[in-house]
């Protein structure tokens, strides 16, 4: 699901914190070393999430923020700011030049640069905190 949040909407929080839980205290956020990636290169997107880009060959930004159920994909398009809510249970990740982001019939991938080289350890974090969600629901024979 993708929210428009340039401005505050009680619904859009309360929707969100639903989906994906509240977010982090700052004091278990230090703990973790942060909870929020630096802002890298949107290199492409799936046709259904074209609408969400610059429309001009402009460079686009997204940042990523996790939750204890999912994780916030921010996109930034001029001045408008949109959200994309994916809980752990739909998101796939997949490395290859680069990474990318699956959920929902939607993907976004990320350029491979400098950025994305500095954002490895909260991929590594995210994925952690994915696996942490999904051995709560393992079932043993």
């Amino acid at each position: 699901m993708i929210l428009d949040t340039t401005h505050t909407n009680k619904d859009h929080d309360k929707l969100i914190n639903d989906l994906v839980g509240k977010p982090f205290g700052l004091v278990h956020s230090i703990k973790m070393g942060g909870i929020g990636s630096k802002r890298m290169m949107v290199k492409a997107v799936s046709p259904n999430m074209q609408q969400y880009l610059n429309a001009v060959d402009d460079v686009n930004y997204a940042n990523l923020e996790l939750r204890p159920n999912g994780v916030l994909i921010r996109i930034n398009k001029g001045l408008k700011n949109f959200t994309w809510v994916i809980p752990y249970y739909q998101l796939v990740i997949y490395k290859t030049n680069g990474s990318s982001i699956h959920a929902q019939g939607k993907f976004i991938h990320f350029r491979q640069n400098t950025t994305f080289r500095e954002n490895k350890a909260f991929f590594d974090k995210l994925l952690e905190e994915k696996v942490k969600y999904h051995s709560q629901y393992d079932v043993l024979p």
